[in-house]
């Protein structure tokens, strides 16, 4: 009877932590979704990596955090978004999160890949990059 109780128990502690676990990637996409959808640079950059790759159209490129925050905010500059939506998220087996979706700005229709990494807890934006449609 023990035997079962701390094996139930054990069994019950694992299935919480797999949806903190969840809940954490959730919130982490979720602020990102919701920076992206607002045009906000400084909030996005909250969960940038200190090395950022940005992509647009295919030319990716390296920038510190300081620096991809401006790529950003020039593009959020010249495409305020009208709207913002994940259309597919995911993770590795390598704990590497990931989300595709569709951003509507000024000058059109742009899908947008995000790459997060685990880091010292929290999972930062690794990736980030835009294709017209």
């Amino acid at each position: 009877m023990k035997r079962y109780l701390i094996r139930t128990l054990f069994i019950g502690w694992l299935f919480l932590l797999g949806s903190v676990a969840a809940h954490a990637q959730a919130d982490n996409l979720g602020a990102v979704r919701s920076a992206l959808r607002n045009g906000s640079s400084r909030e996005l950059s909250q969960y940038f990596a200190a090395t950022v790759e940005i992509g647009f159209e295919g030319d990716r490129q390296g920038y510190n955090a300081t620096q991809a925050e401006i790529v950003i905010k020039d593009f959020f500059g010249k495409n305020a978004p009208s709207t913002f939506e994940f259309i597919h998220q995911g993770e590795s087996q390598e704990h590497i999160q990931y989300a595709i979706g569709r951003y509507t700005g000024r000058n059109g229709t742009y899908r947008v890949y995000v790459k997060l990494k685990p880091s010292r807890g929290a999972p930062v934006i690794d990736t980030l990059e835009f294709t017209k449609e």
